[in-house]
């Protein structure tokens, strides 16, 4: 017998005593929490709120500003992760520990860098390039999506690289560890992993407004248990400590939050860039030995092994050993065809020294290999073309951003990054 739509679709849930609370605060002697406004979310990827009430709950959550809190960032995204397709954990941990190489301070667990979007800068693809050129040292897990902000977002530069494309639709939760088997780096496109979005996509384009699934992107990577460190870009500067203490509260121990001076959500190649630094040091009430995980903490443990701290400092071109360049330089408002071209060339080295878009990942790249701890070796051996010489020069926040730029080089120069995303093409198109 067929079965009915009725019986199909999910009984719906009414918020309308949460919206009226959310719209008129001062009637309420309680204040709306976190938890009631994320419990509300996540009926969202059920598909259990309805069209008008999922709007309003957007727009109120815009319009008081809750949407900026670090509490309601951080307790949304982790209930869009527990709504994300299920990865089964073990797998995916034993594919990684086998092709990580720990070195410095890396434990070798998976990293990401990503930004929040909606600068309005529309500069090259840069997160996505650098995630490519950092993945012969760090197990790369690059989150990512169509542009939503500008012409080529990560998932459209990808998919425009010629003749073979990475398969990127192919990649997914059943899959992933098969992926790490063969290769260091790996795209997860969003849609593959977050099939709720699809009920609050219709929404967030009727509204025509940024609503807080602009900022969760950062925090919604489907892997996030597993990441160890990351660097976020936000575009706008009150959003750094907002978004240093949403991924405390989510349990992050390694990440750099940056801003560019010109409020732009990658490491300014211009001039100045705020940095918001989360580290972990050891715990003096941990009484197990240190080194009892490979790369994340037990959410179980009764005493955290470390804990987090929290600096802020600017980093500037200078602090890498690069130049200044006007942002005008790295203008990547082009289409995705356009920027995988530029993509390509960059791994295959065929960029004069000076190139300013260069420049620009070079820092990037160094900021990811410097918060994940490997600039931290005294030693160096990445393989062929790699001289040993370390440079052990600190800058802002205590980095060795020289280094950073030293190894991104290698990575660069040796041809490592091109060979990383040919295994990657290679892998997705046998999937």
């Amino acid at each position: 017998m067929a079965t009915s739509a009725s019986e199909e679709k999910p009984e719906p849930v009414s918020i309308a005593p949460l919206l009226k609370r959310l719209a008129y605060p001062a009637t309420d002697a309680v204040e709306v929490t976190a938890e009631e406004i994320a419990a509300a979310f996540a009926l969202i990827f059920e598909d259990r709120l309805s069209v008008v009430q999922c709007a309003a709950l957007l727009t109120l959550l815009h319009s008081t500003g809750k949407d900026k809190q670090s509490d309601v960032i951080a307790k949304c995204s982790l209930r869009m992760r527990e709504a994300a397709s299920k990865i089964e954990k073990l797998s995916l941990k034993k594919a990684v520990k086998a092709r990580a190489r720990k070195e410095g301070q890396y434990r070798g667990g998976l990293c990401d860098i990503v930004g929040t979007g909606g600068d309005s800068h529309s500069t090259f693809n840069i997160s996505t390039t650098s995630s490519i050129i950092a993945s012969p040292l760090l197990m790369m897990a690059k989150h990512g999506n169509r542009a939503q902000t500008s012409n080529s977002g990560s998932a459209d530069v990808l998919n425009a690289i010629v003749p073979t494309p990475p398969k990127i639709s192919a990649v997914n939760a059943e899959n992933i560890a098969k992926v790490y088997e063969q290769t260091n780096y790996a795209f997860l496109f969003a849609p593959n992993f977050h099939p709720g979005m699809m009920h609050a996509n219709p929404v967030r384009r009727g509204l025509g407004i940024r609503t807080i699934f602009n900022l969760m992107g950062p925090l919604a990577n489907p892997v996030d248990w597993a990441l160890e460190a990351r660097v976020v870009g936000v575009a706008y500067q009150s959003l750094g400590p907002i978004f240093a203490e949403a991924l405390r509260l989510s349990g992050a121990k390694k990440a750099l939050i940056v801003c560019g001076e010109e409020d732009m959500d990658e490491i300014s190649c211009a001039g100045k860039t705020n940095c918001w630094k989360l580290s972990e040091y050891p715990n003096p009430a941990y009484k197990g030995s240190q080194e009892d995980e490979d790369t994340t903490t037990s959410d179980e443990d009764a005493v955290p092994r470390t804990l987090v701290k929290l600096e802020t400092f600017q980093l500037h071109p200078s602090d890498f050993g690069l130049p200044t360049h006007p942002l005008s330089d790295v203008y990547g408002g082009k289409m995705p065809k356009e920027n995988a071209a530029k993509l390509m060339s960059i791994l295959r080295n065929e960029l004069p020294g000076d190139d300013p878009i260069m420049d620009f990942v070079l820092m990037n790249v160094a900021a990811l290999l410097v918060i994940s701890g490997i600039c931290e070796a005294d030693t160096s051996n990445m393989g062929p073309g790699d001289d040993g010489k370390v440079i052990t020069e600190r800058g802002p926040g205590g980095g060795r951003w020289k280094e950073g730029v030293r190894r991104a080089r290698w990575a660069v120069e040796s041809g490592a990054a091109l060979k990383s995303l040919e295994k990657f093409i290679e892998v997705t198109n046998t999937l």
